[in-house]
C-alpha cells in the first residue's frame, strides 16, 4: 500500500524524475504505532556522473537495507548526504517520532547521529537474510514488504508516554508558528526543561533542534517554490533573529544558500519510476 505523503526530507535533485526515483509504502497496521513510512530509493546514473543526494532527516530512527550491512541509524542532527553512482537501490523504515523506544527501551539520545548493525537492536533478525530478501525482491513494493515482514515477528508492547511525545513532535512539524521552545511548553502547559527530558529519552533530539529541523523543512520548501523570495521577511517569520542566521543555518544543512537552492530547485513533480 502505498503511503501519503509526508513533509519533504529529500532536497532537491537534479537527475529526480529521470534517474533517482523514491516511493513510500504504509507499514502493517499492526506496526502503525511504531513505523511511519517505509521507503524505497532507485537510482540509473549509467553512462552520468555521478550525483550527491542530500537529505534534510526528521529526527526519527531508520532501519536501512543496501547501503552497505543492514543497519539501524539513529536521528541525524546535521544533514545526510549518499553519493549515487551507476545504478543502486536501497529500503529503509523510518519509525515514528518516539516509535522506536519500545523496541529499544533505553534514552534514544543514545543512538543520535550513530549508526549500528540491525541485530544490536533487533535481535530476531539475521542481516544477511534480510540482505538477500531485499536484494531479491522485484520491485519497490516488494522491498518494503521485506522489511515490514521482518518487524512483524516481534511487535514490542506501545509506550503510552512515547506516543504522547511522539505527538509534541507532530505539533512541531504541523504549526510554523511554533520557533521557540518555550511556545511549545506554553502550548502544552509544561516546562522546558521536561520537554527537554522527555525529547531526549524518546525522540534523541531536543525540542529546539526538533523546532528548528521542522522550520527549515518548510524553509526548503518555500524557497523552492521561486526565487522572489524576500529573505529577510521569511527568516522572521521562521523564527530567526536576523536573515544572517537564517542563511548560515540553511547553508550549512542544505548545503547551499537559499537563493542559489531557489534557482536550482526544479518545479513539479517527479514522474513516476519504470519498472
Amino acid at each position: 500500500m502505498t503511503a501519503p505523503g509526508r513533509a519533504r526530507a529529500v532536497l532537491h535533485n537534479p537527475v529526480a524524475g529521470t534517474a533517482f526515483w523514491l516511493h513510500r509504502f504504509a507499514p502493517d497496521p499492526v506496526l502503525a504505532p511504531f513505523v511511519d513510512v517505509y521507503w524505497t530509493v532507485r537510482w540509473d546514473l549509467r553512462g552520468q556522473p555521478p550525483q550527491e543526494q542530500r537529505v534534510l532527516p526528521h529526527p526519527v530512527v531508520h532501519l536501512v537495507v543496501g547501503r552497505g550491512r543492514p543497519a539501524i541509524q539513529g536521528p541525524i542532527t546535521g544533514h545526510f548526504s549518499h553519493p549515487l553512482r551507476e545504478r543502486g537501490r536501497a529500503v529503509g523504515a523510518a519509525f515514528r517520532p518516539g516509535g522506536f523506544h519500545p523496541y529499544l527501551r533505553r534514552p534514544v539520545a543514545e543512538l543520535t547521529d550513530r549508526r549500528y548493525p540491525v541485530e544490536q537492536f533487533l535481535d530476531w533478525i539475521d542481516p544477511d537474510a534480510l540482505d538477500d530478501a531485499v536484494n531479491q525482491a522485484e520491485d519497490d513494493a516488494g522491498m518494503a514488504a521485506v522489511l515490514d515482514t521482518a518487524l512483524r515477528q516481534r511487535v514490542p508492547e506501545r509506550d503510552p508516554l512515547a506516543e504522547e511525545v511522539g505527538g509534541y513532535v507532530a505539533i512541531v512539524a504541523t504549526d510554523p508558528t511554533i520557533t521557540r521552545v518555550e511556545a511549545l511548553a506554553e502550548r502544552l502547559n509544561t516546562g522546558t526543561r521536561t520537554l527537554q527530558r522527555l525529547f531526549e529519552r524518546y525522540i534523541g533530539v531536543g525540542p529546539k533542534k526538533v523546532i528548528r529541523r521542522y522550520r527549515l523543512h518548510e524553509a526548503a520548501q518555500r524557497v523552492a517554490q521561486g526565487t522572489d523570495q524576500n529573505w529577510a521577511a521569511l527568516a522572521t517569520e521562521l523564527g530567526y533573529s536576523d536573515q544572517a542566521h537564517f542563511t548560515r543555518d540553511f547553508t550549512a544543512l542544505v548545503g547551499t544558500s537559499p537563493a542559489r537552492y531557489a534557482r536550482r530547485a526544479a518545479p513539479g513533480a517527479a514522474r513516476p519510476a519504470p519498472e
